[in-house]
């Protein structure tokens, strides 16, 4: 079983930073895009930061400039590392990984089950 989980979220005053960090876990051969998500209340999921294997990066253009992502790929973990948090940034924040699984290297995407960042003003 492939399961990706997230770390590291939590509440912190504008102005401030934190780091996420998601490690995926199982029978994975390799991992191609690994992303972050997010989802505020009552609004639609929208990708926030995605990378490739070979580093490769694309931002929301509202962070921009603030977050950062970066992956290790010898630990299948990607990190986001959000400075100058606004209180708009608050939301739950999602790990995707587009996997290659098995002997036939399957495409499995795995989405981890969300860590609550909150930014109080």
């Amino acid at each position: 079983q492939v399961q990706v989980a997230e770390s590291g979220g939590g509440l912190v005053q504008a102005g401030g930073s934190l780091r996420l960090s998601c490690a995926a876990s199982g029978s994975i051969r390799s991992i191609n895009t690994m992303a972050w998500y997010r989802q505020a209340p009552e609004k639609q999921r929208e990708m926030v930061a995605t990378i490739t294997r070979f580093g490769n990066t694309n931002y929301a253009d509202s962070v921009k400039g603030r977050f950062t992502i970066s992956r290790d790929n010898a630990k299948n973990t990607v990190y986001l590392q959000m400075n100058s948090l606004k209180p708009e940034d608050t939301a739950d924040y999602y790990c995707y990984a587009e996997t290659l699984v098995g002997l036939t290297y399957r495409r499995l995407e795995v989405w981890g089950r969300g860590t609550l960042v909150t930014v109080s003003s």
